[in-house]
């Protein structure tokens, strides 16, 4: 899992909006799996962030083989290609940010375009 895809969750999540984004996560016995998530933050009353809210579900086998999985590799080629952690993770991140500009399209619109 690309370090910049979840360092674009959590600036989206900061910014006080939704995000869905395809994640891989590990089961209790070390197995990984898939899910697409749809995060968002949560407010009390008063306006005030106090939490987030996740809704996963099985996600397109077939979006993920041809375009979720090449893409991730690629970003995770990006940050292991650099000594600095920081610098892998600022390279991918920028290279995720290259390819919305390249199609005109914020990165939600991004994901549905896929065909979710």
């Amino acid at each position: 899992m690309p370090r910049a895809v979840f360092d674009l969750l959590w600036k989206t999540l900061n910014n006080d909006q939704e995000i869905f984004a395809y994640v891989v996560n590990r089961s209790a016995n070390g197995d990984h799996y898939w899910v697409f998530a749809h995060v968002t933050p949560s407010f009390d009353s008063a306006g005030t962030k106090v939490g987030y809210h996740s809704n996963r579900r099985v996600p397109n086998r077939q979006v993920l083989t041809e375009h979720i999985e090449p893409l991730y590799k690629t970003l995770l080629q990006v940050e292991q290609a650099e000594d600095s952690p920081a610098t892998g993770l600022d390279k991918s991140f920028q290279a995720v940010v290259d390819l919305l500009a390249e199609n005109k399209i914020g990165y939600n619109e991004f994901i549905f375009s896929l065909g979710v």
